[in-house]
């Protein structure tokens, strides 16, 4: 009597989760259906290429920095990485929605969300979008784990036929029906103690949004410049966007060199910079540095090495002092130079 009151109470669960596992895999299911049959986004060099996009993550990513740096360094691994990655993403995405082998795929969306949670969390220009869509999916995933699916899915169909493989233990491990736990109470405090906990620290961690200031770093652009180098009349800089809405690019419409007294030296205009030689831009991710229309276009993410000819202006090496960048909106970023 036990073990068909516990199936009944695991059947109503199931039953209950019902709209979060459509929802849930859809959810998923849709990034494939975006990616490959609306539009196809796994085109390297393309606009809209998903590689593009996941080197958006970069700047502020934490703890998968490393791999993300490895993958957008390496377009090849990157488009296959990218491939596997739908590719899971709609397997699990179906499968949840048919509610089949549902515990081994709440297992992938848990994995999915906190690839996603720890790459882009710090991204959402309003509503901390990313950060929301992954602490949501993992605990969603943990939820589906427990519950397993009921009437309405593959699994609970196969165990109401009766077949062979429902009967094995790994299914109830991977498919639905009754957890095999001694102590569940422990399992879900414990379980969801640490989403919380994750849930709180990165929301700290990106936004300050437990305690102190808050914070969006996808509000504004922020460009990075470093590794300035004069060899013979070629000024060489790295420029890196770090900050802003990834959706938008940072339009650079002014370069200019400045003495120690703030004179310039040489000054490039949005007109100048819109026809920036590509020769003189090196491009270090698949994010890439480029002349757009009326300005230098920096992605969020790219990296690259902008090289300037001084020749006919330069009058010493002592004499270059500073480096300002100037982006459409008014806002500026400088580079002391030294020891060139």
């Amino acid at each position: 009597m036990k073990h068909i009151s516990d199936s009944r109470s695991y059947d109503l669960a199931g039953l209950y989760t019902l709209s979060l596992r459509l929802v849930i895999g859809w959810t998923y299911f849709s990034a494939f259906w975006r990616r490959l049959v609306l539009e196809n986004k796994l085109i390297p060099d393309e606009a809209g290429y998903i590689g593009e996009k996941f080197n958006h993550f970069l700047p502020n990513a934490l703890g998968i920095k490393p791999l993300i740096e490895y993958l957008v360094t390496h377009p090849d691994v990157l488009h296959t990485s990218m491939v596997t990655f739908t590719i899971v993403e709609a397997v699990v995405g179906l499968f949840i929605i048919l509610g089949l082998f549902t515990r081994l795929m709440s297992i992938g969306i848990f994995g999915l969300a906190m690839g996603i949670l720890l790459g882009s969390g710090w991204i959402g220009t309003t509503c901390l979008d990313e950060w929301q869509i992954g602490v949501l999916g993992i605990a969603g995933g943990f939820v589906l784990f427990l519950t397993g699916s009921g009437p309405f899915s593959l699994d609970h169909y196969f165990i109401k036929n009766d077949k062979n493989f429902t009967r094995k233990k790994w299914f109830l491990w991977l498919g639905s029906g009754i957890l095999p736990f001694s102590k569940p109470k422990t399992i879900v405090f414990a379980g969801s103690l640490f989403i919380f906990g994750l849930t709180l620290y990165t929301n700290q961690y990106f936004h300050g949004g437990v305690w102190g200031t808050l914070h969006n770093k996808s509000v504004k652009p922020k460009i990075e410049i470093s590794n300035i180098s004069l060899v013979n009349t070629d000024l060489t800089f790295e420029v890196y966007r770090t900050e802003g809405a990834d959706v938008y690019g940072s339009f650079l419409i002014g370069i200019h060199i400045l003495d120690k007294n703030g004179n310039m030296i040489k000054a490039l205009n949005h007109a100048e910079l819109s026809k920036f030689s590509k020769e003189n831009i090196r491009n270090h991710y698949v994010a890439k540095v480029k002349p757009g229309k009326h300005s230098l276009v920096i992605p969020l993410g790219s990296k690259a090495d902008l090289t300037l000819n001084l020749n006919g202006i330069l009058m010493g090496k002592e004499k270059i002092h500073t480096i300002k960048l100037i982006d459409i909106n008014g806002i500026e970023w400088t580079a002391r130079v030294h020891n060139l």
